[in-house]
Parts: C-alpha cells; sequence; structure tokens
C-alpha cells in the first residue's frame, strides 16, 4: 500500500518507515507537507498524528474532508478521552488508533480498510482517474469513456488488476481464450491498437521485448 504518515515525532516517524517496509510509506512533520504531497500524489491510506505543529491534525482532517477527499484515514495518536475519539471519528477518520501500538495491530487495522475498499467498489476497478466497471464492460477516464468489447475488456482487466505488473504476450492470450474465438498471432496487438485509439497511446504501456503493462500512475 502506498501510505502518507503524517507524523512530528522523529522517532515515531522513522520506527515506522523502517517497520512498515513492504508498503511505500511517505513521511510529512506537519500538515502544510501533507497537503503538499496529496496535491502531486493520491494515496491507500492516511496515518494522521493529532497533535501536529502549526496546524492540527483534526483541522487538517476537517479540510481534507470539506474539499472532498475521500481517502481513508486512520488516527494515530495518545489523545485516549472518548471525547477526543468522537470527534476525530466525526471529522471523517476511518479508524482510531491509541499509542503506543504495535505494527501488528496497524497491519490490521490497513487490511479492515482495505477490504471494505474492495467491497464497496467490488463492480469496478478504479486506478488514479481511470475506471474499469466489471459489470458494464465500459472503461471511463476524466477525457472519456467507451464500451469496450469483451476481448478488450478482457486485456483491460488483466492488466489493471495488477498494476505496474508487465504482462507478456502469451499470457495475454490464455485470458483470451475463454472469450470464444482461438486467439489468432496479432489478436493482443490489435486490441491494444484499439484501446488506445479509444483513449490515449499511455493507457497501456509497451515495454519492448517483454509486454505490455498498466502504469500505476498513468498519464492521459
Amino acid at each position: 500500500m502506498k501510505l502518507l504518515l503524517i507524523e512530528d515525532d522523529i522517532m515515531i516517524g522513522e520506527s515506522l518507515q523502517k517497520a512498515m517496509r513492504s508498503h511505500a510509506v511517505y513521511w510529512a512533520t506537519d500538515a502544510s507537507q501533507a497537503e503538499d504531497s496529496l496535491n502531486r500524489e493520491s494515496y491507500d491510506t492516511i496515518l494522521l498524528d493529532l497533535g501536529l505543529p502549526k496546524k492540527s491534525g483534526l483541522l487538517f482532517l476537517q479540510q481534507l474532508r470539506e474539499s472532498g477527499n475521500r481517502t481513508p484515514v486512520i488516527i494515530i495518536t495518545a489523545k485516549d478521552s472518548i471525547e477526543a475519539r468522537v470527534k476525530g471519528l466525526d471529522a471523517g477518520a476511518d479508524d482510531y488508533l491509541l499509542k503506543p501500538f504495535s505494527v501488528e495491530e496497524l497491519e490490521a487495522r490497513l487490511r479492515a480498510i482495505a477490504r471494505r475498499k474492495i467491497e464497496k467498489h467490488s463492480n469496478q476497478i478504479q486506478i488514479n482517474d481511470v475506471t474499469l466497471d466489471n459489470a458494464s464492460f465500459t472503461l471511463s477516464t476524466n477525457a472519456n469513456s467507451h464500451r469496450l468489447s469483451n476481448k478488450e475488456f478482457a486485456i483491460m482487466h488483466t492488466l489493471m488488476s495488477s498494476p505496474g505488473v508487465i504482462f507478456s504476450k502469451s499470457q495475454l492470450e490464455e485470458r483470451l481464450y475463454g472469450w470464444g474465438d482461438e486467439v489468432e498471432s496479432n489478436t493482443v496487438e490489435v486490441h491494444v491498437h484499439h484501446i488506445r485509439k479509444k483513449f490515449s497511446t499511455t493507457i497501456i504501456q509497451t515495454v519492448r521485448g517483454i509486454g505490455y503493462t498498466f502504469p500505476e500512475a498513468p498519464s492521459q
């Protein structure tokens, strides 16, 4: 997961970055740094300390939700009063974790958020500004939307289910056998061309000599 940690305690920040090497943890020490980072990047979850300098974590969270940002937020704080928890959850937090906590518990909370996100969007795969609707076979970006053919859908579903992973031509061909006709030698190239023509040349990247991939941060 790609995480934004907002924590002014250097010891805690360094410890979490070291302990959570299986994730991409980006660390901001105050609300201003976090806002700059959110303007440039999208994250799977935000880990938010309430006791931040200059602007409190609670005010940051309130303004984040007011701006329309729905990134899941786990508050990590030493404030253990019922009042503090209620304020945090009412401000838009998805979970509340008291310091000190174990990394194992934090990982469990992250998995729970990921499960809720998958259940909520079970009919869609959304990566940045690209959405694939599994029910209607519709692929949408900020610029346009098109219903895909069965084989185009099979290719996009394979690539978007594992963004950043490179699939060889033969691997993609295997996904097409289940859609009826026998796969011809240039089937993958033809359908990739059609998808790019409908959207952009960058929606699917060619890795020369290896295969195709859906970029984790596609540019339209």
